[in-house]
C-alpha cells in the first residue's frame, strides 16, 4: 500500500476562535509547524510515496504550501471539490486518482499514530473493503462509538455523552474496488456507506493504543499544542543489515541471496507496533568495489521495503556508506561514515530530532558497537546466541 488520499477540504468553523486567520485546518501551526507537515511526515515514513488530496475551503493556500515541501516526502496530486461534497462524495471525487488496489483514508485534522502497515495485512488478510483504527476514549460523545465482533465491525453506534468506547480513529485501510460502488455529489462515508458495508461483513477494524490527536475544536487544538511535540521525540533503534536483518552471505545485493534472519521481519514488526522509529545502517563496500551499483543497490533496498510490508513491518529509513578505501572510483576513499565510523548514525540523529538516551544500536560486529560508543548511543552485540527477537526487547528497555 504506496498511497493514501487525504480529506483537507473542511470549512474549520469550529476552530474559527481560535484560528484567527481562518487558514484551513491542516494548515493551522501545532507543535511548531503547520499540522499537514506532521501528519504527511508520520505517513511517509510508513513508505507511503503518492498523496491525494481533497481540497475545498481555502484550497490554494494548502496547495501553495505542499508545492513548498520537500519533494522526497512523495508525490501530491490535488482534487479540489467544486462545491461541499461530504466524506462520501471526497472520497469519490478524489478517488479517480488511485492506481493501487488498496490506499490509505486519512482525516487532514487527526493524526493517529500506530503501524499502518498492520491495519492494511488486516484488511488483507480479511479481504475486506474496509479496515478501520479504532481508539478506546473515555467520552465517546463527540465521535459514536463503533462494536466490533473480533475484527468485525458490527454496528455502528450513536454519540452518548460521557460513556467510554472505541471510535473510528480517522485512519482507514480502503480497497479500491470500494469506489466503483460510490455515488456522485454529495453523501458522507461514514453514514450512508459505512452500514451498508457492515451489513454485507465487508468492514473489519483492530484497536491501536497510538498517540491521538483531533484539532477539530480549540480544545483539542490546545491538546495538541503541548502533546503533539512530547510525541514527535519518539524512542529510536538502528540495525546493522547483513548480520542483523538478513543471512550474512557477502555483498548480499540481490533477491536470489537473500535470507531472513529467524524473527528478523516479526522483530521489526514488534519495534512498528510499540512506536518505535526503526533505522537500517548499513556499509555496502560492494558498491565501492564494483560489485553493484549504487541504483542497484536501492532498487534492492526497496524490494527488501515491499518484503518487510508483507509481514505489515517497515524501516523509517535506510543509511548507507558506499565508500571503502580500496574500492575503485569515487568510491575509493576513507570516510566519516563507513562504521566504526558513527556519521551514519549522527546524520540520522540529526535528521530525525533523536535523542541519544532513548536510542539503541543492534549490530553484529564490534565495528557497529564501536560506531554507536562514538555516536554516544548504547548499543547490544547480536549473534553468538543471542536471537534478534530477545535483542529488540532488550533495546526497548534501555531505550
Amino acid at each position: 500500500m504506496r498511497e493514501a488520499l487525504i480529506l483537507a477540504g473542511g470549512l474549520g468553523s469550529r476552530l474559527r476562535p481560535a484560528n484567527e486567520q481562518d487558514l484551513p485546518k491542516a494548515l493551522v501551526h501545532v507543535g511548531g509547524s503547520p499540522f499537514i507537515d506532521t501528519l504527511l511526515w508520520n505517513l511517509s515514513r510508513h513508505g507511503i510515496e503518492k498523496f491525494i488530496f481533497s481540497l475545498g475551503h481555502r484550497a490554494e493556500q494548502l496547495t501553495t504550501h505542499l508545492d513548498s515541501l520537500p519533494k522526497n516526502l512523495g508525490a501530491f496530486e490535488y482534487r479540489i471539490e467544486p462545491e461541499p461534497l461530504g466524506t462520501g462524495g471526497a472520497i469519490a471525487f478524489a478517488g479517480e486518482k488511485i492506481a493501487g488496489e488498496s490506499f490509505l483514508l486519512v482525516n487532514g485534522d487527526t493524526l493517529f499514530d500506530f503501524n499502518y502497515l498492520d491495519l492494511a495485512s488486516l484488511r488483507d488478510s480479511h479481504d475486506a473493503a474496509v479496515a478501520i483504527a479504532l481508539k478506546r476514549v473515555a467520552d465517546a460523545g463527540r465521535y459514536g462509538s463503533v462494536t466490533v465482533d473480533g475484527d468485525a465491525v458490527v454496528s455502528f453506534d450513536e454519540k452518548l455523552a460521557g460513556k467510554e468506547g472505541l471510535i473510528a480513529g480517522g485512519v482507514s485501510a480502503i480497497a479500491t474496488r470500494v469506489l466503483s460502488t460510490l455515488p456522485s455529489g454529495p453523501f458522507s462515508f461514514e453514514r450512508d456507506t459505512l452500514p451498508l458495508l457492515v451489513s454485507q461483513s465487508d468492514v473489519v477494524g483492530r484497536p491501536y493504543d497510538g498517540f491521538f490527536i483531533d484539532i477539530g475544536t480549540p480544545e483539542s487544538l490546545d491538546k495538541g499544542f503541548s502533546e503533539l511535540p512530547q510525541w514527535r521525540s519518539k524512542p529510536a533503534v538502528f540495525l546493522d543489515r547483513d548480520g542483523v536483518l538478513n543471512v550474512d552471505h557477502g555483498h548480499v545485493h540481490t533477491a536470489a541471496q537473500f535470507e531472513w534472519m529467524p524473527g528478523a521481519p516479526e522483530a521489526v514488526k514488534w519495534l512498528n507496533d510499540r512506536g518505535f522509529l526503526v533505522f537500517v545502517v548499513t556499509n555496502q563496500a560492494g558498491i565501492a568495489k564494483g560489485y553493484y551499483t549504487e541504483q542497484q543497490y536501492l532498487e534492492f533496498e526497496k524490494w527488501i521495503s515491499r518484503q518487510l510490508a508483507k509481514f505489515g513491518a517497515h524501516i523509517d529509513q535506510t543509511y548507507y556508506c558506499p565508500h571503502h578505501p580500496d574500492g575503485v572510483g569515487q568510491y575509493a576513499f576513507a570516510c566519516d561514515c563507513r562504521k566504526p565510523e558513527p556519521q551514519m548514525l549522527l546524520n540520522a540523529m540529526a535528521e530525525w530530532k533523536l535523542d541519544p538516551r532513548r536510542t539503541v544500536l543492534l549490530g553484529d560486529k564490534q565495528t557497529d558497537i564501536q560506531a554507536a560508543r562514538r555516536a554516544g548511543i548504547k548499543s547490544i552485540l547480536c549473534g553468538s546466541g543471542v536471537k534478534l527477537s530477545d535483542a529488540v526487547q532488550q533495546a526497548v528497555q534501555l531505550a
